[in-house]
């Protein structure tokens, strides 16, 4: 088991990590147009996206000695209707410095094919920009 989910009442939703116990919560939104003050679960899904192009750079960046220590990605979830679903993602990926053309290449290449954007469904949009600081 990876995790154990409960619904706890009043909105909230609770899952445990069992090898860690770590714990995150999200919430059923109020409606789909109104701002939250929390993550929904189409949130963390999106997010989830921007971790794991994270997660593979800093794994396969360490033999290239590729540092992203204080890299940002904005990141925005567009919903669509009928049937309801995420539409678009769209991430604005921000480097601390600027990197060789061949780092550039690894790091949006790794990002397009870590484990999470290859497992979204085809039909969603995926939309990222790459700004690298000069």
């Amino acid at each position: 088991m990876t995790s154990k989910t409960t619904y706890l009442g009043d909105s909230k939703i609770e899952s445990v990590h069992e090898a860690s116990g770590e714990v995150f919560s999200t919430y059923v939104p109020a409606n789909n147009f109104s701002v939250r003050e929390h993550f929904s679960p189409t949130d963390i899904f999106a997010t989830a996206l921007a971790e794991s192009a994270f997660a593979s750079l800093v794994v396969l960046g360490q033999d290239r000695n590729i540092d992203i220590t204080g890299a940002t990605c904005e990141l925005k979830k567009t919903m669509y209707f009928d049937p309801r679903r995420i539409g678009e993602i769209f991430c604005v990926f921000h480097f601390p410095k600027d990197y060789a053309l061949e780092e550039k290449e690894f790091i949006e290449s790794t990002i397009k094919n870590c484990p999470v954007y290859l497992s979204l469904h085809p039909d969603i949009k995926k939309i990222f920009l790459f700004k690298y600081q000069e």
